[in-house]
């Protein structure tokens, strides 16, 4: 279990380059349950569900984590009314934030979906929609206003002027 956990917040922790220094720092993980599947390659966590590594805090009602055959971190998943990612990056003076009722990180193409009232921030800039993804290591954020089984959620972005 200790092995699948430093596995998955690694994983979500920090870009390429400072990864040795997070993988050092100590996980902790709060929770009011645990559903562990090693055959299914599974983690769930329930009840108001905090996960931190170093700079990284990932929150929901509930949290999945997902291994491949592997056994490497492929996804995390967290919901709940207002499920939070929060990442700081090496060499940024804020961390990038987001908000969704779902937030699934997908490791292996270091991207991060948005979905259902939906909101992101980096560095200043707001991003708000029915569906966000941000692409990590080109930092680009793509926006949509549908959501299956819901209402479209207009997207509103407030982009900060360059310094």
């Amino acid at each position: 279990m200790k092995v699948l956990i430093r596995t998955a917040l690694f994983a979500l922790a920090v870009p390429l380059s400072a990864a040795a220094q997070t993988s050092q720092l100590p996980v902790e993980v709060e929770a009011d349950r645990l559903d562990l599947d090693q055959r299914a390659g599974t983690a769930v966590y329930t009840g108001n569900v905090d996960i931190r590594q170093g700079n990284m805090q990932l929150r929901g009602e509930r949290v999945e984590i997902q291994r491949n055959d592997a056994g490497e971190l492929s996804r995390a998943t967290a919901t709940g009314e207002r499920a939070y990612l929060r990442n700081q990056l090496e060499g940024e003076d804020v961390p990038m934030e987001g908000w969704a009722r779902r937030i699934v990180y997908h490791v292996t193409e270091r991207r991060v979906e948005l979905i259902d009232q939906a909101e992101l921030i980096q560095k200043g800039d707001r991003f708000q929609g029915g569906r966000l993804e941000y692409f990590i290591d080109q930092e680009v954020v793509q926006a949509r206003s549908d959501v299956s089984g819901s209402e479209p959620q207009r997207i509103r972005m407030t982009l900060q002027p360059a310094q």
